[in-house]
């Protein structure tokens, strides 16, 4: 299971320390940490802590939330972006994922613009410390105020905006872009382009009964992630597949169980 990684929200009661050493425990080969994970720490131990563990540090999630209605409140967002680059440097994270953000009320290309002129504003911190960014296109469904940015031909409508620099690329997360008819060609364009960055997998529950917390374990819905896996693996990326699940139900249930569930699911769907 070395192409296993899983987002520490994922199993979110687990203190950073249990996530690192239960993680290793279970033979997953990468961790993407939360910024929750790092307070009141030293994120440069937490990262000695999960490379000496055995765990690759896949990503640190997450920056972003660009736009806002005053300059004042988009320069706050862009200071603590910057803040998010200086712990994925102390904490060797090699990738920052960002969820873009959204202003209700606000024109979406308006909050497009916003959060470009945010990203800007921050690559050259992030090509200082060597941090990649990562664009995660969000659902429409969060298009009011989570994510202006909802489709991977949106996100690089920005790369290729911004000049195309290598650092910035895309989060592919299959719970957010299933649906998109474009799926295949844009995942084979934003990979030829350098930008895929990092792929998130979960799945899509029918019915659903919260938008935000109740992600399904892979199989146990509508998404088809092992074609979407496949169209990713073709393009030759063959970084880690980030199981990242947000799930009320999955949070009450004993973590240890949760975790044995999420990993005898990822081996049915890689065997």
């Amino acid at each position: 299971m070395n192409r296993l990684c899983l987002h520490t929200v994922t199993i979110k009661p687990w203190s950073t320390e249990e996530c690192i050493s239960k993680f290793s425990a279970a033979g997953v080969g990468g961790i993407t940490f939360w910024r929750y994970n790092l307070d009141g720490r030293d994120p440069a131990v937490v990262g000695k802590q999960a490379r000496e563990a055995g765990l690759e540090i896949v990503s640190l999630c997450r920056g972003g939330f660009f736009p806002g209605k005053t300059a004042e409140t988009r320069q706050a967002a862009i200071d603590d972006n910057r803040r998010c680059i200086e712990q994925a440097h102390a904490l060797g994270a090699p990738l920052i994922v960002l969820v873009c953000g959204a202003v209700p009320g606000q024109p979406l290309e308006e909050s497009r613009k916003q959060i470009a002129d945010g990203i800007a504003a921050v690559l050259p911190d992030a090509e200082a410390a060597g941090v990649k960014l990562g664009i995660e296109p969000l659902h429409p469904m969060y298009a009011d105020d989570r994510s202006a940015v909802n489709t991977m031909r949106q996100a690089n409508d920005i790369c290729d905006a911004l000049g195309s620099p290598p650092m910035l690329g895309i989060a592919a997360d299959v719970y957010h872009i299933w649906w998109d008819p474009e799926l295949e060609h844009q995942i084979s364009f934003t990979a030829a382009q350098g930008r895929l960055f990092a792929f998130h997998i979960c799945d899509w529950k029918t019915p659903t009964t919260d938008l935000l917390n109740d992600r399904g374990l892979m199989g146990e819905g509508c998404i088809p992630i092992r074609q979407i896996s496949d169209w990713v693996d073709a393009t030759g990326f063959s970084g880690h597949r980030e199981v990242e699940i947000f799930s009320n139900r999955y949070w009450a249930m004993d973590q240890d169980e949760w975790l044995t569930k999420i990993t005898g699911a990822y081996r049915e769907l890689y065997r």
